[in-house]
């Protein structure tokens, strides 16, 4: 036999073991895509569904597996925590991202989520590339993948907020990417790459920010026919940048084209993220081969339009009617780009939203805004009085942070300061509970609260007294606006729906958690859980 007839008879016998060991790989789908709406509240697939289309969220009703009654079971319900908690299947308490940012209980500084000092930005030389997931301490379901396939799969993760990409694409991404309001394109750090990969620098060239901001947002329908949210103007609403009044149309082009980062706050910054997260499938060639890949894609305008404007206004039901459509959209590329039936969806949110507390007033209903400056200063000034130092105490994210080095200067009695803190906030108005997160011993309250303050105690970054407050009840956003944070079904209760390969059809009123999603997709994938999960897989979902 000559040698091209040797390797010839080589090549086919490789062609046989490598088709073998394919037929014994276990079923996947070619891509899984992560998508989180921040800010979502569950009932926003129904206030707003008679003007839904089909081919958005019922589309993913209608053919996919809709999990009706999930919630956070943690405190707070921010963005950071929820993100973490979507794609590790943890808690604070285990996977360390406490808040959005966090007192370190060693240095006593602020500490952001993802930032780090040791990175440097790719895509520009300002500090909003200064970031990592660094300050995650357990893998990602993103991670798992890429450690089941040796490395094989790519993850990319895509948002308007770094920590909205970062976190979910894990510690071994192929790449996050954020978007920078200062020059409107989207960024990345030396933790992924030196350079950014050509498809993103061919993405920023087309100046997508630009034209976006050369439409004015006025809304999709007339505005009469928005009856389902209060009129137009109103005194729970705030202002873009640039207005002098909270009402459609907001003049983008005329008024505040120099501040690019306004595009967070409109339904463009959403059309934005979609079609950088389509530039990402293309540009990685994502759900191309025989190895999984997997996009982490979070819209944040969801969330930037929430706080502004709140719940009950025009804006955000134009927001959803809008995001309906670039769902649509983003469904029917992924069906040309991947195939039909050959990828994996699943739709949730980081936290919901709180009805604006002026609102809720008019309403005759219980809620008012939580001065959490003036009940720090309070606590300070009673403090002193009592153990004769200053500045013994920091209120945030709704906990309590003691000056550790202040209290051991002075010579006082922890306890001591903890024991009367806890005395005066729990007189404070609009408190209903304040919980000792070292001494469980005294804490009478409802079970499912004081699990969910459990769940979130970080010990080396949470504070070590848990506020809650009354129900309809936030701290920091004054007469206009909203804000999440809390144990409440408003905050907590999120939509979630797995869609496409693998997944049923149908719909289950069963309690699960957020927890429960990472290794609900470990479980279609057959691939080991994220290493701090405490979820379990919701098998109604899976073929």
């Amino acid at each position: 036999m000559n040698f091209k007839k040797i390797l010839l008879a080589a090549c086919a016998v490789q062609g046989i073991l490598g088709t073998a060991q394919a037929q014994n790989q276990p079923p996947r789908p070619k891509l899984v895509v992560g998508i989180v709406l921040d800010q979502m509240r569950w009932d926003y697939l129904y206030r707003y569904a008679d003007r839904f289309g089909k081919g958005g969220f019922k589309r993913l009703l209608k053919d996919g597996f809709s999990c009706q009654n999930t919630s956070i079971n943690y405190l707070p319900s921010f963005t950071a925590p929820g993100h973490s908690c979507i794609y590790t299947g943890s808690v604070p308490a285990l996977h360390g991202i406490a808040a959005n940012e966090w007192i370190d209980k060693l240095t006593r500084k602020e500490v952001y989520c993802t930032e780090d000092k040791d990175v440097r930005s790719v895509g520009n030389n300002g500090d909003a590339g200064k970031m990592s997931p660094k300050n995650l301490l357990a893998s990602t379901i993103t991670d798992e993948l890429r450690l089941a396939t040796n490395f094989k799969a790519k993850t990319i993760g895509v948002s308007l907020k770094d920590r909205g990409s970062i976190l979910p694409a894990g510690h071994t991404a192929s790449g996050a990417y954020w978007f920078d309001g200062k020059d409107g394109q989207f960024i990345t750090s030396t933790f992924y790459t030196n350079t950014l990969p050509k498809w993103v620098l061919d993405f920023n060239a087309r100046n997508c920010t630009d034209s976006l901001l050369k439409n004015d947002w006025n809304t999709l329908y007339p505005i009469e026919s928005y009856t389902q949210s209060t009129a137009d103007d109103n005194a729970y609403e705030g202002k873009l940048k640039g207005e002098k009044a909270p009402v459609f149309p907001h003049q983008l082009a005329q008024n505040i084209t120099k501040d690019k980062g306004v595009i967070r706050s409109t339904p463009w910054g959403n059309t934005l993220t979609r079609l950088m997260g389509e530039a990402a499938i293309a540009g990685e060639g994502l759900g191309k081969d025989e190895v999984t890949d997997f996009l982490a894609i979070s819209f944040s305008s969801t969330d930037y339009i929430g706080h502004v404007f709140a719940p009950n206004s025009i804006e955000v039901e134009d927001c959803y009617l809008r995001m309906d459509k670039e769902l649509e959209l983003f469904l029917n590329y992924l069906d040309k780009q991947v195939g039909k039936g050959k990828y994996t969806v699943f739709l949730t949110a980081d936290h919901g939203g709180a009805h604006n507390v002026t609102f809720l007033q008019d309403h005759k209903l219980p809620g008012a805004n939580f001065d959490f400056k003036k009940v720090s200063t309070l606590l300070n000034d009673r403090l002193q009085r009592t153990f004769k130092a200053d500045s013994l105490v920091h209120f945030d994210n709704y906990q309590i942070y003691f000056n550790e080095a202040a209290i051991a200067k002075n010579n006082l009695d922890l306890k001591a300061i903890s024991a009367e803190t806890k005395r005066i906030i729990e007189q404070v108005d609009f408190v209903s509970y304040v919980f000792d997160m070292k001494d469980q011993t005294t804490n009478i309250a409802p079970e499912h609260i004081w699990e969910m303050a459990v769940n979130g105690y970080n010990r080396k970054r949470s504070g070590d007294l848990q506020v809650i407050l009354d129900p309809g009840h936030y701290s920091g956003y004054g007469s206009t606006g909203t804000t999440h944070g809390s144990w409440n079904p408003y905050d907590a209760h999120i939509p979630l729906i797995f869609y496409g390969w693998g997944i049923q059809k149908g719909a289950s009123f069963k309690p699960y958690y957020m927890t429960d999603i990472a290794p609900t997709i470990a479980a279609l994938l057959h691939i080991q859980a994220p290493n701090a999960n405490i979820g379990t897989p919701i098998v109604e979902v899976l073929k």
